[in-house]
């Protein structure tokens, strides 16, 4: 068939990886792009990503109220159901892609839609080298997920500036209580973060309303222990008070992560110090200076804050969801929608392109080292400048009685196409 023109048939799309503020909105902007497009003869929803297509349980996306499919914009988490399934090379054990291709002839699917980070633009780009393959048309499309802002070529993610909006502001808050009483306080927050720092770097943003973090720890750059307790030691000592934001992937310069590694010293009874990254940190602190010690993990928090979710990053996550349908149905395939940044009269805008997914599947954007101070312990105002639009503009979600309202799909099984290809 031409590419270039219109492929009849029915699409799916799939959730995957961890969960965002508005991956919901994202899915959105596919069904609703998918619902409203002629070519397109019915949308889908798989339950809990690939593997709901496996298991073939698949929802009928057509069935749904559009009023609830709407409150999908403002709804955290994924809907839909996520999954870490990763699928093994083609070449090697095709067994699980034999059964997708069954239950894509089944429905009669020709456009697959992946909404993830990393490894499901990996998902995507095997996916569509199998259906290649095989000979069966089926326009592959990966839409960008992360908070944690690590997708290779695309200026950002969507779901980031929410999680840097509520980790901001979240810093700010605690930085506020941590100087509440005259006896000195250390408060040490993590933040999530394996091996980018991206989402770490967002506590600097907390400046902007004057309470800044004092010490900042990324993942790109090895963490000194040493270096650590003199850095808080001086801060401490002159103010009375000390806010770290750190990184839960911070290593030692052998690559040891922090976190897993073993403390010199143990309890009374022997027992080396257990517990996350925050409660060994403030371990330490609390052992070198003697003083009151908090430490604080964000957790689940920053990744499910839809009360925070910036508007610019809701829009953003919708408008990539719609980009991929309008691609896909012009004869696209094989690509990840991907975020390059302009200007309009001075101002931020957001542009819309497609990134080959083999490019972007399973390699990591680190924040830039020259964004990172010379002591490693802060970030440069480069970084606030670009942080700070994917964190603006207010949303418009709906509440009742001051509580959220968020969407309750009906997910009705879809019933087959009962055509075979």
């Amino acid at each position: 068939m031409d590419k270039r023109q219109p492929l009849r048939g029915a699409c799916v799309l799939g959730q995957s990886g961890g969960p965002t503020a508005v991956i919901n909105a994202s899915a959105y902007g596919v069904i609703r792009a998918a619902l409203d497009e002629p070519a397109i003869t019915a949308v889908y929803g798989a339950d809990h990503g690939i593997t709901g297509v496996l298991n073939d349980i698949l929802y009928d996306m057509g069935q749904e109220d559009p009023e609830e499919l709407e409150l999908l914009l403002h709804t955290p988490s994924s809907e839909l159901g996520s999954c870490r399934y990763k699928l093994a090379d083609p070449e090697k054990d095709d067994s699980d892609y034999r059964r997708i291709l069954e239950i894509f002839r089944k429905y009669d699917i020709r456009y697959f839609f992946y909404n993830g980070g990393n490894d499901s633009m990996d998902t995507c780009s095997k996916i569509s080298r199998y259906m290649n393959s095989v000979g069966y048309e089926c326009r592959v499309m990966g839409v960008p997920k992360t908070i944690d802002n690590d997708l290779y070529g695309t200026d950002h993610c969507p779901g980031y500036g929410s999680a840097a909006r509520y980790i901001a502001t979240s810093v700010a808050e605690v930085n506020r209580d941590n100087r509440v009483y005259p006896t000195g306080s250390v408060c040490i927050m993590e933040i999530m973060g394996r091996h980018a720092g991206w989402l770490t770097a967002a506590a600097a943003l907390a400046g902007e309303c004057g309470e800044a973090p004092d010490l900042i720890y990324l993942p790109e750059r090895p963490f000194d222990r040493e270096r650590f307790l003199k850095d808080v030691a001086d801060v401490y000592n002159r103010k009375n008070s000390c806010l770290v934001a750190v990184s839960e992937g911070v290593r030692y310069a052998d690559g040891t992560f922090v976190s897993e590694a073993k403390e010199s010293s143990t309890d009374g009874f022997g027992h080396a110090q257990l517990g996350g990254l925050a409660a060994i940190l403030a371990d330490m602190v609390r052992r070198e200076l003697g003083c009151k010690v908090r430490g604080i993990e964000l957790s689940l928090l920053q990744r499910a804050g839809a009360h925070l979710a910036s508007g610019t990053d809701v829009a953003e996550a919708y408008a990539a969801g719609r980009f991929a349908v309008e691609s896909a149905v012009a004869g696209v395939t094989d690509k990840m929608v991907g975020f390059v940044r302009d200007e309009e009269d001075g101002k931020y805008v957001c542009r819309y392109v497609l990134l080959p997914l083999e490019t972007v599947a399973n390699a990591e954007k680190k924040v830039p080292g020259e964004w990172i101070t010379p002591e490693g312990n802060g970030v440069t105002e480069d970084f606030i400048r670009y942080a700070l639009p994917l964190v603006a503009g207010e949303n418009d979600r709906k509440q009742i009685g001051g509580l959220p309202r968020f969407a309750r799909l009906k997910k009705i099984r879809a019933v087959p196409a009962g055509k075979e290809s």
